[in-house]
C-alpha cells in the first residue's frame, strides 16, 4: 500500500471513530439518596449520620465529569446536630469542587430533612410532598409509674443539680422542662438561621409563620419560597443538561433496627423490649406526617 492510499484509509478510519463523544462527553449527574431518620434511633437503630454517610457524599463529588449532584431526600428529620453536620459537609464539597447541588423532595422533607435540603442550591418537590416542620421537638417515654407498679426501686446518685435532668424513670420536673425549652430555643434559632442563609430572598414575605413547625404541600411550599419549583429529578435534570444526561446512583439506606439477641434469656428479653421501643419511636416520627 502506497502512502497516498494509507493516508486515505487512515482518514476513513478516523471518520468512523465517534470523537465527538470524547470531545463533548455526556453530562453526568450523581444521585445521592438520603432516606430515613437522621441520627441514631434508639439503642439498636442506625439512621443517617455524617459518619455513615461521609464516604457516599465524597463519592458523589469524586468524578471530574459530574456536572450536578442531585439529593433525593425522604426524611421526617431527627438529630439537629447530624442534620447540620451532613448539610455542612455537602456544602463544603459543593464549594470546593464547584459542583452545584439540587435537592428533590419525595414523600416528606421535614424538620431535619428540610435542613438537609437547605444544603442545595435549589430545591424541587412533588406538588403533594410534605415540606417544612421548621421547629424543634423532644420526645420520649415516662416509666416512673410502670416501675412503681412492678415494685422496682431505682437508685440514682448524682453530683450536680441538673445531672439527672429528664430522667424517664422520674416524674417530670417543671424546672427541667424550662431548661429543655431554653435549649430547644437555641437549636431553633440555628435552624432558622440556616434556612434564611440558604433561601434568602426566595422566601415569600408573608404573614404566614414559616418557623413554627408547620408543614405544607409542595405546591404551597413553592408559593412560600421554601422550594424553587415542582418537578422530579429526571425531568429537571433533562431540562438543565439535555436528553444525553447520565446518572450515577449512590444509595444509602439506614438499618431501622439491628437485632442482636445473644447471651442469657434475660438479656434477650431486654433487647427485644428496647428494639420494640426503637421501632415504635421511629414509627411515631413517620406517623406525624401520615406515613
Amino acid at each position: 500500500m502506497d502512502f497516498k492510499n494509507f493516508k486515505t484509509c487512515y482518514k476513513n478510519f478516523l471518520a468512523r471513530i465517534p470523537l465527538r463523544r470524547f470531545q463533548n462527553p455526556d453530562p453526568i449527574v450523581s444521585v445521592l439518596r438520603l432516606n430515613g431518620i437522621i441520627g441514631k434511633v434508639g439503642p439498636f437503630g442506625s439512621g443517617m449520620t455524617l459518619a455513615s454517610l461521609d464516604k457516599y457524599i465524597e463519592k458523589a463529588f469524586s468524578s471530574s465529569r459530574v456536572k450536578t449532584v442531585a439529593l433525593v431526600i425522604n426524611s421526617p428529620g431527627g438529630s439537629p446536630v447530624q442534620s447540620g453536620m451532613i448539610s455542612r459537609r455537602i456544602r463544603e464539597l459543593s464549594d470546593e469542587k464547584d459542583i452545584p447541588v439540587i435537592a428533590f423532595a419525595e414523600d416528606v422533607v421535614a424538620s431535619g430533612g428540610y435542613w438537609l435540603a437547605c444544603s442545595a442550591n435549589e430545591i424541587y418537590a412533588d406538588e403533594n410532598s410534605l415540606i417544612g416542620s421548621i421547629g424543634v421537638i423532644s420526645s420520649g417515654f415516662g416509666f416512673n409509674q410502670a416501675i412503681e407498679r412492678l415494685g422496682i426501686e431505682r437508685r440514682v446518685h448524682t453530683v450536680g443539680k441538673k445531672k439527672g435532668m429528664m430522667d424517664p424513670f422520674q416524674p417530670e420536673n417543671q424546672e427541667d422542662i424550662k431548661t429543655l425549652k431554653e435549649i430547644q430555643k437555641e437549636i431553633h434559632e440555628s435552624f432558622k438561621k440556616r434556612v434564611l442563609e440558604s433561601r434568602g430572598e426566595k422566601l415569600l414575605k408573608t404573614k404566614t409563620p414559616l418557623f413554627e413547625g408547620e408543614i405544607w404541600t409542595g405546591k404551597r411550599a413553592e408559593a412560600l419560597g421554601l422550594v424553587d419549583g415542582i418537578g422530579d429529578m429526571r425531568s429537571v435534570m433533562r431540562k438543565i443538561h439535555g436528553d444525553r444526561v447520565k446518572y450515577r446512583f449512590i444509595s444509602f439506606r439506614s438499618n431501622p433496627i439491628k437485632r442482636i439477641f445473644g447471651g442469657s434469656n434475660e438479656s434477650k428479653e431486654r433487647m427485644k423490649i428496647l428494639s420494640a421501643l426503637s421501632v415504635l419511636e421511629e414509627w411515631a416520627v413517620w406517623k406525624r406526617f401520615g406515613l
